[in-house]
């Protein structure tokens, strides 16, 4: 092995260490990064329709984003505080339902038993410990949330000149296609969160209607988690579902049954129609390849690895279509040196 070959492979292994030891500081950049494209979105096409520069394209979209969330808070806040605390209320009764169906369950008796038998002071101790981390946590999150809003903002300000280091970054040779890479990044990400912004809201409201129409309590705090969890397909709408089923629980075992059902319909509908006419023109996830990118980042990096799994993923596919597969493997001839 030459010195070359050595000091490249040491150089490699130095960049993964330093890479997982910045993961957190590359996960909030990358997320700054969606977020700036999902600004992008808006501000190109206004200022396609209006004489606008782009500092005002984005003040009058951040201003049209405080006002229509203002608005439609305003509208739906007090009702969700009322349906929170509504829930918090049937707590108990939707704990004694689910009681009494785990008591017809084999050995339950037995898990119970060993339950509160383990509940015990010197095991409840570490659960204060527990409860600190967890705050820390939410307020180191808080933290990061607000980094990233800040850098998307100044991401979103000016992206040409954020494009240029990584243009100046590449050899001369390739800076031209690594500019066209880019664009079609872009393209491709903004597309994406174009179409599932637009899934998300129509399975929200067809959600809010359905269980309406059913008497489900708590149906808009359930449209509104069946809609946010759209972003997040596979594993989401699964976890999702779990809420309007525990809330029609407390009605009847029909009612679970319609609910389920109406689930499956508004989900299949989502996964097999909405998403991929929405998504026919920029770019379409295969189901296996979204879950294994959710569970990979979800091991290495938990929640915040399974929100970016799928943009991420947008990405590195795009990256795959135009480098490894346009430029490496079809131009993989196959042929062998002949040998003498």
């Amino acid at each position: 092995m030459s010195s070359r070959t050595l000091l490249g492979a040491l150089a490699l292994i130095v960049l993964g260490l330093l890479t997982w030891e910045l993961r957190w500081v590359l996960l909030i950049l990358f997320g700054a990064i969606v977020l700036a494209v999902a600004l992008d979105v808006p501000i190109t096409l206004l200022r396609r329709l209006l004489p606008l520069n782009r500092p005002a394209a984005l003040a009058l979209v951040l201003l049209v984003l405080l006002v229509a969330g203002t608005q439609l808070g305003g509208l739906l806040l007090p009702e969700l505080f009322t349906q929170v605390n509504d829930l918090i209320q049937l707590l108990p009764a939707l704990t004694q339902k689910l009681a009494a169906l785990a008591a017809n369950v084999p050995g339950f008796d037995r898990l119970e038993q060993q339950l509160l038998e383990g509940s015990t002071w010197e095991n409840l101790q570490p659960l204060g410990g527990q409860l600190i981390g967890v705050a820390g946590g939410a307020a180191n999150s808080t933290i990061q949330l607000v980094l990233m809003v800040l850098l998307a903002i100044l991401l979103a300000l000016d992206p040409r000149s954020h494009q240029g280091l990584v243009v100046a970054a590449t050899p001369r040779f390739y800076r031209l296609r690594m500019r066209q890479l880019l664009g079609d990044c872009r393209e491709a990400l903004g597309g994406w969160l174009a179409g599932m912004t637009l899934s998300a809201v129509v399975v929200g409201l067809l959600t809010w209607a359905g269980l309406s129409l059913l008497g489900v309590p708590l149906a808009l705090l359930s449209a509104l988690v069946c809609a946010l969890l759209t972003f997040v397909p596979t594993i989401g709408p699964t976890a999702a579902t779990m809420l309007p089923l525990a809330m029609a629980l407390l009605v009847s075992p029909a009612k679970v049954l319609q609910v389920l059902m109406l689930r499956l319909v508004l989900q299949n509908g989502e996964a097999f129609l909405l998403t991929p006419v929405l998504l026919s023109r920029t770019v379409n996830l295969l189901p296996t390849v979204a879950l294994m990118a959710q569970l990979c980042l979800g091991a290495l990096l938990g929640l915040p690895g399974v929100l970016i799994a799928l943009p991420l993923v947008v990405v590195l596919q795009v990256i795959g279509q135009e480098v490894v597969v346009a430029e490496i493997m079809d131009r993989w001839d196959g042929t062998r040196p002949r040998s003498d």
